[in-house]
């Protein structure tokens, strides 16, 4: 069947790709339609699952007369159908299943659903929001009738000093409160606000109520990456060391932690297909997910799925940091929903209230472009900088930048400071592939390093080589954003072997030749950064026409660094990036609201 002049027209532009128009044509011959509008609303709707979106909002649609390529280049829209017209066509086509005023999709599942408020999903989406809404709406405003209401408040009282002269209110303590009074609770913050240690007070506190009952906390404690849950199981065991409860309850506090994947029971490569379910699910009291703006809208609904009805859920994350890279912004949904019940800490022990990075990260997350470029030009942060790329790269200043970043880890003899070291630096770019992304920085940093005679670049297993994992392997228990180097074998110098930190912070030294899939990590995208903390960081952003920028991509930059941050950056770009928000389309919260 051939394609609609306008799906030709915007595949050829850019804005539909491949797949998409083929999505709508192979629908469109298994359902038997043959009507344009019908064939392009399918070509649009596939188009924004691909670029992060949960559905297609036709209102918002049918406004736009420029819309924007996968290059960034602007493309003029095609004549829209009038909303209407396209509502009635939808709603009498076989591939539709229409739902609006709280009526259900067809028994018989159907290619796309179109809801009330004219949001057209791919069937398997609209049901991940539905599964997800249903099980989150059973836990909103369910409190634990089984609580001790006198050891929950001594226990609060002996977790959480107070400055009752203040006035102000105890945030910590009060998403402590939250998560052990309610089944459902969110705990957003920016990093350095206390999210994990309130979560290690929150496992004492319910620690406490399961001993009161005679029994132990059955606790899932999770991520979404394996490089996140080893550093939630580094942060838990750390915040145990000094906390104001029993030796019984500390040591009872669960250390282990696992990649939502893990705990689910992925069965097959594809990632899609899980042991535990509705009809299986998970043997737990509190599921607890760091990192969760991360976890994208299909994996979360199957981990809501798999909860027992008694199950707490917390989700822990920055509601300001970039989405997933899958479709949804499930953490940002539902802390935009009326009806949840989310903390917001706002106190940060990382930075000193008048350091440039604080100012920075704060004015990026207000929209502010003045505000951002003000504290960037200020002498008064010399924490922060911005310095102009060149036209056809990054900037010579980068270059010496790396090279005083990275020369410390090369120096060392020992494995262990060579780890510690390169953990203190690192460039992020917005981009993979370009001039000013992660394969040509790499690329340059690797050859600069070499002619200043760092490093010595002959074969894939070079001392002092980065290396970044980009797969999960649970045999040799390394997943993907592990970072480990290269260095001489202790027992054989001649002998190459790669060293990675265990979750314990143990050293393990493995042949590079059995490692998973992995590549040079001297830079980063600011993606892969999620979840890290530096010392000092440089960041690459692309050209201001770059649909990758937004103000949750800059913010996720700035605040990986503790110390110092260097943006290469034109001022158009930075601007960019802080003007523009990160939207994407979601009917999660409404649903959320929806009392069916």
């Amino acid at each position: 069947m051939s394609l609609t002049p306008d799906v030709e027209s915007l595949t050829a532009a850019g804005y539909l790709s491949r797949l998409d128009a083929a999505f709508a044509g192979t629908i469109a011959r298994l359902g038997g339609e043959r009507r344009a509008d019908v064939l392009l609303a399918a070509a649009c709707a596939s188009r924004q699952v691909g670029a992060g979106h949960v559905c297609l909002e036709m209102r918002r649609l049918v406004a736009q007369r420029t819309l924007v390529g996968d290059a960034g280049e602007p493309i003029p829209a095609p004549p829209w159908p009038r909303l209407e017209d396209w509502r009635r066509a939808l709603r009498s086509s076989a591939l539709v299943s229409s739902v609006a005023d709280g009526t259900t999709a067809a028994a018989t599942p159907r290619p796309l659903v179109l809801d009330g408020a004219d949001r057209l999903y791919l069937h398997r989406y609209w049901r991940h929001q539905e599964v997800l809404a249903e099980a989150l709406r059973a836990r909103l405003g369910a409190a634990d009738d089984s609580i001790d209401e006198d050891l929950l408040q001594r226990g609060l009282a002996r977790l959480f000093a107070t400055d009752s002269g203040s006035g102000a209110i105890d945030l910590p303590r009060l998403a402590a409160e939250t998560a052990v009074r309610h089944r459902f609770c969110v705990i957003s913050g920016g990093p350095g606000t206390g999210k994990t240690t309130t979560v290690v007070k929150i496992l004492a506190l319910l620690a406490e109520q399961a001993e009161r009952r005679g029994s132990a906390l059955r606790a899932e404690l999770l991520a979404p990456t394996g490089k996140a849950a080893m550093r939630l199981a580094e942060a838990i065991r750390a915040a145990k060391r000094d906390l104001a409860c029993r030796p019984e309850i500390r040591d009872g506090i669960p250390e282990a932690t696992r990649t939502i994947h893990r705990c689910l029971g992925a069965i097959g490569p594809t990632g899609t297909r899980f042991r535990h379910g509705p009809e299986a699910p998970l043997h737990a009291d509190l599921v607890l997910v760091d990192e969760a703006s991360m976890v994208d809208l299909a994996l979360m609904a199957r981990l809501a799925a798999a909860l027992p009805a008694h199950a707490r859920l917390v989700l822990l994350g920055d509601r300001h940091q970039l989405a997933s890279v899958e479709a949804g912004s499930v953490l940002a949904d539902i802390c935009a929903a009326e009806r949840s019940p989310v903390v917001f800490l706002t106190r940060s022990h990382r930075y000193a209230p008048e350091s440039g990075i604080a100012a920075l990260a704060d004015a990026v997350q207000r929209g502010d472009v003045d505000g951002a470029l003000a504290v960037l030009e200020s002498s008064a942060h010399p924490d922060v900088a911005r310095i102009d790329p060149g036209s056809s790269g990054p900037a010579e200043a980068l270059v010496s930048e790396a090279l005083a970043g990275y020369r410390p880890s090369l120096e060392e003899d020992d494995a262990a400071a060579r780890l510690d070291a390169f953990a203190r630096f690192r460039i992020l770019c917005a981009h993979r592939r370009g001039p000013h992304g992660v394969e040509t920085v790499n690329q340059l940093v690797e050859d600069a390093l070499a002619e200043a005679g760092a490093i010595d670049l002959r074969g894939p297993t070079y001392v002092g080589r980065p290396l970044l994992v980009t797969r999960n392997d649970y045999a040799l228990q390394l997943f993907n954003g592990d970072v480990g180097i290269i260095a001489p074998d202790p027992e054989d110098p001649s002998r190459r072997r790669a060293v990675f930190r265990s979750a314990e912070g143990a050293l393990r030294r493995l042949s590079p030749a059995r490692l998973p899939p992995h590549e040079t990590v001297f830079a980063m995208s600011i993606h892969k950064s999620q979840g890290s903390e530096f010392d000092a960081v440089a960041v690459l952003l692309a050209e201001p026409e770059s649909p990758l920028l937004s103000r949750e991509l800059l913010y996720t930059a700035v605040t990986r660094a503790r110390r110092r941050v260097t943006l290469y950056a034109s001022r158009d770009a930075i601007a960019a990036a802080v003007r523009r928000p990160v939207e994407r389309s979601s009917g999660l919260r409404d649903a959320l609201a929806s009392d069916t």
